[in-house]
């Protein structure tokens, strides 16, 4: 029995006889229906545990393999985790449309990230993380792209990492708009994904060095 199945977005569990899904809720956003429809399902299919996981979704752990397309389809859901080595759904914060410290609207901003770039394939996993005010409660400094908003624009951070070897994401640009910022995004992930060697973006930035890194993205962006 295979220890992930991407294609199918499932992981096998400690049991080894198990599996585990995670379906994409966008942004961390679900409705009560949307709610509902998930717990039916699990009774259905006598999955027991549900867990919201750090990225603002909702693993069903304790799948059958035989029941793991049948429980797809009846979500009607993509993944949103198990998915390889992929641009992974953004995680966000309330943003200014929620919360009163929020200067920019993560929401929007969020949800436009992921109809371009989610679900990309790059050398490595690629998380992305997007904070309405500098207290950066979506972990934009960890991820390996980050959008910490101010009332100026975006900073965009770069190869953060919370991983075996963590790092604190470098400052690539600020005070950007919606547009600059998508177009960065987008500008990082071509360039990671035309140079990496199958290394995560922190470790690829410290081998060639963020100057370097930087100024490649920053001068194609500036020329395009």
């Amino acid at each position: 029995m295979a220890e992930n199945i991407p294609e199918k977005g499932a992981s096998l569990q400690k049991d080894m006889k198990t599996y585990a899904i995670i379906p994409y809720i966008a942004g961390g956003i679900i409705d009560p229906d949307e709610l509902r429809k998930i717990a039916d399902i699990a009774d259905k299919y006598y999955v027991k545990t549900l867990k919201m996981t750090s990225s603002q979704r909702i693993a069903m752990i304790g799948i059958k393999p035989e029941d793991i397309d049948n429980i797809w389809d009846d979500l009607d859901m993509k993944p949103g985790g198990f998915t390889g080595a992929r641009v992974r759904p953004s995680k966000l914060c309330p943003g200014s449309l929620y919360c009163k410290k929020g200067v920019q609207d993560t929401i929007e901003m969020g949800m436009k990230i992921d109809d371009i770039y989610c679900g990309l394939k790059t050398p490595k996993k690629l998380k992305i993380g997007v904070s309405g005010c500098v207290n950066s409660c979506a972990e934009p400094a960890i991820k390996d792209i980050g959008l910490i908003g101010t009332p100026k624009g975006w900073k965009l951070l770069v190869g953060g990492n919370a991983g075996i070897k963590p790092r604190i994401g470098s400052l690539m640009a600020k005070n950007l708009s919606d547009e600059d910022a998508l177009n960065l995004i987008g500008g990082i992930i071509d360039y990671y994904k035309a140079n990496s060697n199958e290394k995560r973006l922190s470790s690829f930035i410290a081998e060639i060095n963020f100057d370097n890194f930087m100024n490649d993205i920053l001068n194609n962006h500036n020329s395009s």
